[in-house]
């Protein structure tokens, strides 16, 4: 007759190996208990780095360039200068309200043949921008520019040169990339030009806005912008999109470059949707009104 092994064991060894069983099991669930809470451990720490280094990348972008942390799409980014900090300097980067308004700006270092496509768009939707402009741009495009004050847009100042401001300290040297603008403008338009500073780059220093202010001037940044620059990298539609829509927020304030061809082509759809959000333009002049 077969007998099964466990049916010869005696009660003691029985007993011996039920013991040894649970024992088994006690490790094993410590050992997963273990292992579990280094694993969670482990990704706290790990959101807790990324958090830091997001962290350091504002307070490192606050050394001269301007810089934002996009913490939720729809709502303002984190600036590495808060609304109130810069407002004592005359300086902007988002209108802090939770009307559905935003700023359009074009910061133009050269022409290419986009422009007249943006000022297109811009008219059809009655939407009024600045376009902050170099010297250059003003003496080798003396018609945009007339277009563009007639149409309603606001030339701002970009400075001459186009230079590193926050490494000018002189406030000489920093009057005159800005005046130099100003005097080629009314030379162009016969009307002196309204001091809308914005620095090239972002980059900036806390002695330069308060230069600009005793100048005169309001400073104006941004709450939304993306890689729109390179001439031989410019972003699909697509990619256009998922930033421009995604990012937009009640009172920003909007960095565009007039010299990207996506710009041109997808300007007029892009305030379309803007506005099928529930969004409408007003120029910088009316920012916390």
């Amino acid at each position: 007759m077969n007998v099964r092994n466990e049916d010869a064991l005696d009660p003691k060894t029985k007993a011996l190996l039920l013991y040894i069983g649970k024992l088994f099991l006690l490790f094993a669930a410590a050992f997963l208990a273990g292992h579990f809470t280094a694993r969670l451990q482990e990704h706290f720490t790990q959101k807790t780095a990324l958090e830091t280094i997001a962290q350091s990348h504002v307070a490192e972008a606050s050394e001269g360039n301007w810089g934002l942390s996009f913490q939720q799409d729809g709502q303002p980014p984190v600036a590495n200068a808060s609304a109130e900090e810069l407002k004592k300097y005359n300086a902007y980067y988002a209108d802090i309200t939770q009307d559905k308004v935003l700023y359009l700006t074009f910061d133009a270092g050269f022409e290419n043949g986009n422009t007249p496509a943006i000022l297109d768009a811009l008219k059809k939707h009655s939407a009024p921008a600045t376009f902050f402009v170099v010297g250059t741009y003003i003496t080798s495009n003396q018609d945009l520019i007339k277009r563009m004050v007639q149409e309603g847009h606001t030339v701002g100042n970009h400075t001459y040169h186009h230079p590193d401001m926050s490494q000018i300290a002189s406030k000489e040297a920093f009057e005159k990339e800005l005046k130099d603008v100003e005097d080629a403008y009314q030379e162009v338009t016969g009307e002196p030009m309204v001091k809308f500073y914005r620095p090239p780059q972002g980059k900036y220093s806390e002695s330069n806005l308060q230069m600009a202010k005793d100048l005169g001037y309001q400073t104006f940044f941004w709450s939304l912008a993306y890689v729109d620059w390179y001439q031989d990298q410019q972003p699909s539609k697509e990619e256009a999109f998922e930033k421009l829509l995604g990012r937009i927020h009640p009172g920003a304030v909007v960095l565009l470059h007039s010299t990207s061809s996506t710009n041109a082509q997808i300007l007029d759809e892009l305030l379309t949707k803007w506005e099928e959000m529930g969004y409408t333009f007003r120029s910088l002049d009316q920012i916390g009104s």
